[in-house]
């Protein structure tokens, strides 16, 4: 089920990143008492009651200033605003109301998504007054928390998941496979899509980002229907290239979270580079299968083993997740493109492969007793059990009599042997330990 997109907007210094590290329960947003730090988005998952959710932490919003950095910023803000499903628009409850406020309410308002505002830094009952002024915004009732000591924080999630859409009750499951074509801006995944379906479905220029939303096309192929989801670029819009790849990255989380297969599309010329291996982690993170495509291959120059060097390349870039298959094409001349979707059905399947417990338990013990996990405390860790519980994705659960105890790196080496042992290319997948 595609996951709800939350953008929290705000002017500088009222505490976005601050409240996006505590939904997100990290520090990944730099937090600093100076306005302008954050200049970049971050995005991050968050959980409540059951229900997940995307959140993207925005630079300060601050309305036609002519600062090239606040101009880069509002303009990535008014994107975030588009794409998101709800907004947390925050404000200071000590500094009180702004004119920057009731400009920023002013443009929300316009955008008809629900809006949550947050009064910020009401640290105690005593401060709670001071949320009543900004019911002069004109975006329902105010919300008092303190993001940097998680007052209230329960009480307002509760309020912000209530009004998730919840797709998919009311509609019969899906049973066609979706493929996403994903990837940085001008790699060719429109292309890649034209080719495929043999006619000029999607518009294709030499522009980064000209596709403007994601399309579903039915492709019809060895005897079966199948979805092909075209991710969009940057929308054709007045303001220009700072926000390619920050619109690229929305609309790309959008589209793995609508899919069975991700096919990352990669220039052959260009290489695996970090925005690339970012869209890899996305992918994986969000439980989602992947397939690497090599783009533009027609245009390296090659020997006997060009292939394999680069693959061997691409494997040692992506280090842990090494089990994505890769396979190299043009969309251009249509080389080996419908090796793209015959390893995304393999990757499918593999998704969907359920190993019986005895032959998992016969191959998988014997590995445990050779390398029994390490302990950091007296208490010595016994593995007695293993069962997969569950496909699409798949999930391991390993039996056993003190789980808190085992080790990230111990997990890791369960994985490398289930993958050694059965495959599961291109497949995340779950290991969970349990008291036996």
């Amino acid at each position: 089920m595609p996951e709800n997109i939350v953008a929290i907007i705000g002017r500088p210094n009222v505490g976005k990143s601050t409240l996006f590290n505590r939904l997100v329960g990290t520090r990944e947003a730099i937090v600093y008492d100076t306005p302008g730090v954050t200049r970049d988005r971050k995005y991050g998952q968050a959980d409540w009651s059951g229900k997940i959710f995307t959140l993207i932490d925005t630079g300060g919003y601050v309305p036609r200033s002519e600062d090239v950095f606040e101009k880069a910023i509002r303009e990535q803000a008014q994107i975030a605003i588009e794409e998101a499903d709800s907004i947390v628009f925050v404000v200071d409850g000590l500094e009180g109301l702004t004119p920057f406020d009731k400009e920023i309410a002013h443009i929300l308002r316009k955008s008809k998504k629900p809006v949550h505002v947050i009064v910020n830094k009401i640290d105690s009952a005593k401060l709670e007054l001071n949320q009543s002024e900004f019911y002069e915004l004109g975006l329902g009732d105010p919300i008092s928390l303190s993001a940097l000591g998680g007052r209230k924080i329960g009480d307002f999630l509760d309020i912000l998941v209530d009004d998730f859409h919840d797709e998919g009750e009311a509609q019969a499951p899906e049973t066609r496979l979706r493929i996403a074509i994903i990837g940085r801006p001008n790699v060719g995944k429109s292309s890649l899509v034209n080719a495929l379906l043999g006619k000029k479905r999607q518009v294709v220029t030499e522009i980064p980002g000209t596709t403007r939303d994601p399309a579903d096309s039915i492709l019809k192929y060895q005897g079966k229907e199948l979805i092909i989801v075209d991710t969009a670029g940057l929308r054709k819009r007045r303001q220009v290239i700072e926000s390619i790849e920050f619109y690229s990255t929305i609309r790309t989380l959008k589209s793995i979270d609508r899919c069975d297969v991700a096919v990352v599309l990669v220039d052959a010329k260009v290489g695996v580079d970090k925005q690339d291996i970012q869209i890899i982690e996305s992918t994986l993170e969000r439980h989602r299968s992947c397939v690497i495509a090599v783009n533009k291959w027609d245009l390296v120059e090659k020997d006997t083993n060009t292939a394999r060097k680069y693959e061997l390349a691409i494997q040692a870039l992506l280090g842990m997740y090494d089990f994505i298959p890769v396979v190299f094409i043009s969309a251009l001349t249509n080389q080996r493109i419908t090796k793209v979707i015959d390893t995304a059905i393999e990757v499918d399947k593999e998704q969907n492969r359920r190993i019986e417990t005895s032959l998992l338990n016969e191959t998988i013990l014997p590995e445990i007793e050779r390398n029994p996990p390490k302990s950091s405390s007296p208490k010595e860790i016994k593995i007695k059990f293993a069962s997969q519980v569950k496909t699409d994705p798949p999930m391991f659960v390993f039996f056993c009599n003190e789980p808190k105890l085992v080790q990230e790196a111990y997990r890791r080496f369960l994985d490398n042997k289930l993958r050694e042992h059965f495959g599961f290319s291109g497949v995340p997948f779950t290991i969970v330990f349990k008291k036996k």
